[in-house]
């Protein structure tokens, strides 16, 4: 068995909490969780997303996904509308209050990427995105 300093999910664990450290104080200046702004972001993304669409893009379980998605529509965030083609399928998608946030924060979360850039490099970005889209891909 490796070390246990060498465990791979460690590694990724502290490499997302370093990368995170570039961008969580926006996100708190903004009074938004972490959680909540990969689900803001997707939706910007996507326009509007199933909640098993959403969960499988911001990489959440769908039991935890709900919560925050209460929450963000309690916020006034998010909406939800029943699909014209299924009834029983919902809809999600964003207000005009969530897009003025993610309008608002986009220029401050650009300037944190390129600091996370000026520090890591574009070159190891591109090498490190590369392999992360590779090891997410692989199959027991």
């Amino acid at each position: 068995m490796r070390k246990f300093e060498d465990s791979l999910p460690l590694q990724l664990l502290k490499a997302r909490d370093a990368s995170m450290n570039f961008f969580r104080p926006l996100l708190q200046e903004n009074g938004v969780t972490e959680q909540q702004w990969r689900i803001l972001r997707a939706l910007h993304a996507y326009d509007e997303l199933e909640t098993k669409q959403l969960a499988k893009h911001c990489c959440m379980l769908s039991p935890s996904l709900t919560g925050i998605v209460n929450r963000l529509e309690q916020q006034g965030y998010i909406q939800r509308r029943k699909s014209p083609e299924d009834q029983r399928r919902i809809l999600l998608s964003l207000t005009d209050k969530a897009r003025d946030l993610f309008d608002k924060m986009s220029p401050d979360v650009d300037a944190r990427y390129k600091a996370f850039i000026d520090k890591f490099g574009e070159e190891k970005l591109q090498q490190l995105m590369t392999l992360l889209t590779e090891l997410s891909e692989l199959k027991p």
